[in-house]
Parts: C-alpha cells; structure tokens; sequence
C-alpha cells in the first residue's frame, strides 16, 4: 500500500502546530533528502509555508480558504496581468505574496474589497507610470526646486519608494527587504533585475566611471558593496568613502534638509584623482537628495569630472524629497 507522505507531513504540522525538518524526518521515518523533496511539493502548491533560516527554519501550514470566501471574485485579465507584474507584499513573519495573490492577501488583512481596491490599484499604478520614461523616473526637477545650487547635472530613479495609499511599491518592498534582511541571495535577484536598466543608462548617457554612494549605516551585509558585486560593471569606479565618527549618526535618522547637507559635506569623502568625462552616481535610496548632491559637488571641486554627473538611485520620494527613513 503506497503511503501519502505530503498527506502525513500535512497531519503532523497540523497536530503540532509548527515543525522542523528533522522533527519530520524522525516521525515519518524518511531521509532528509526525500522530504526536502515533499516540502517542496507542498509549498508549490501552497499548503505549507517555512519562517527561518538554517539552521533554524520551522514549518507551518497556510490559512485554509473556504469556498464562500468573499474574495473569489472575478477580475478581468488586463488589470489582472498588471497586477501580478506590479503587485508585491511582504507580511509581517517576512513571506513574500506576488502579484495577485499578494493584494488579495493586502485586501483581506485591511478589510477592502477585492474588485474595487485592484481597479484603484492599477488606475494609482498608471499615474504615477506617467512620470516614467525609458523606464526611469527624471528627479532633476525637484532636486533644482529643493536646493539653491545642485552640481548633478541630472537625476534620476528606477522608480518611486511608495505610492499613494498602497504604500511600498515592489521595488521599495524589494529594496527595504534586501538591506534589512542582509540576505545575499536575495539581494543578488533585485540586482538581476535592475542590472539591464542600469547598463542601458551607462550606454545611453555614454558615462565613463561610476561611484557607489556608501551606506551610512552599519550592517554585516552591505547592499551597496553587493550591487557594485553583482552588476559586475566594466566602466571605471570613482571611489567614494563614508567617514567613521565617534558617534555615528545616519543620514536617515535625520529630518532637516540643513542636517543632511551638512553629515553628507563632513562625512562623505571622494578618493579618486583621475579625470573623467561622464560620471554616474548611484545611490539606493534619494530622499533629500543631499548625499547625492554633496558627493557631486566633491567631485567638481577637485576637477574630477569636464562633463556631466548622472545621478541614479533605485528608488526616491514622488512627494518633493521626503526622507526615506527606512533604508
């Protein structure tokens, strides 16, 4: 008689509420290597799901959905391909919910309707879409409106931090979720997909070396230093320290404008001596946008750059420069 192996990987977490690999591997009496293979199954097909890392990973079962359930409901394709392509939610044990599946799970946790709230998603989506071009965000704007002098000749990002009432966008999510976690993998899948537009902006603006704003507050696992990593770029690095002080104090814990100019003037410091043409600067995060500006005009002062300075940063504020406290 052939025994369901899912089916008592099922009952045992269901019994216990929680369980590790090793705990199933003794009840079910298999080798690790076949239930690594059932798990799995079981969480492709959503039942179970895992909170950890090795060697501490425990596994649960997914909520059970009843049929009657308010939200099945029927969406048309269109707005429901936009969504699965923009949509993304990280709940709080730190499970990622794509596209559709995660507004459903955002609609369900906040008491909305479905229908209503994913047509008011991809109507918000396509407003702020309109200030994208070649799939970048022009910041130059605001950045010439917030500061009286701005040495970046222009600035852009990847796209806004957050929207209107649906907070994070995917790439905000991504960003935050990435330097917080300090995981290298998942780090490593937000560079593979920024990395194509980033290469097209190097070409595009015919840039000559780039330099990576550093990060300003201490983590084993720098986001910065594994972006400059992964994208691998050949174009020449302009090197760009951040000082160490007796008392550290982070740009993000900072919320007046004349604050962050002034950490940014003392703290952040340009190495490099040779002369380039076209520089790009690439930042994670543009709240203030003072960094960015500061390093800028360190790079003019010392003769560094006879062309123009790019700046580029994943995301920024679409509401003036807000500051981005989170990253």
């Amino acid at each position: 008689m052939k025994t369901n192996t899912g089916a008592n990987i099922v009952e045992y977490i269901r019994k216990h509420k929680q369980s590790t690999a090793k705990e199933l591997v003794e009840s079910i009496q298999i080798s690790p290597q076949a239930l690594f293979r059932q798990l799995k199954k079981l969480q492709e097909k959503n039942k179970i799901y895992k909170v950890g890392t090795p060697p501490k990973v425990f596994y649960f079962l997914k909520e059970e959905v009843r049929e009657e359930n308010i939200y099945r409901v029927k969406i048309e394709k269109k707005l429901q391909k936009i969504i699965d392509t923009n949509y993304l939610f990280i709940t709080p044990t730190g499970e990622l919910k794509q596209g559709f599946q995660g507004l459903e799970y955002w609609c369900k946790r906040t008491n909305q309707p479905l229908e209503k709230t994913a047509k008011e998603y991809v109507e918000t989506l396509r407003k702020y879409n309109t200030y994208k071009k070649s799939g970048v965000v022009d910041g130059t704007k605001k950045l010439k409106t917030t500061f009286s002098h701005t040495t970046v000749n222009k600035l852009f990002y990847l796209d806004f931090y957050s929207i209107e009432r649906f907070g994070k966008t995917k790439l905000g999510q991504l960003l935050l979720y990435a330097k917080q976690s300090q995981n290298r993998k998942f780090m490593r899948e937000l560079t593979e997909s920024i990395g194509p537009t980033i290469h097209q902006c190097i070409k595009k603006w015919k840039i000559n070396a780039v330099g990576f704003i550093p990060p300003t507050v201490k983590r084993e696992v720098q986001f910065m230093r594994e972006l400059e990593k992964n994208l691998n770029l050949k174009t020449e690095k302009i090197n760009i320290v951040k000082l160490k002080t007796e008392i550290a104090v982070p740009q993000k814990t900072l919320s007046k404008l004349e604050d962050r100019i002034e950490n940014a003037q003392k703290t952040m410091i340009v190495e490099s001596r040779k002369q380039y043409k076209n520089i790009l600067l690439i930042d994670d995060a543009v709240g203030s946008g003072s960094t960015i500006n500061e390093t800028a005009k360190q790079i003019k002062a010392k003769g560094l750059c006879k062309g123009k300075i790019i700046g580029l940063a994943i995301t920024g504020s679409f509401k003036g420069f807000d500051v981005i406290s989170e990253v």
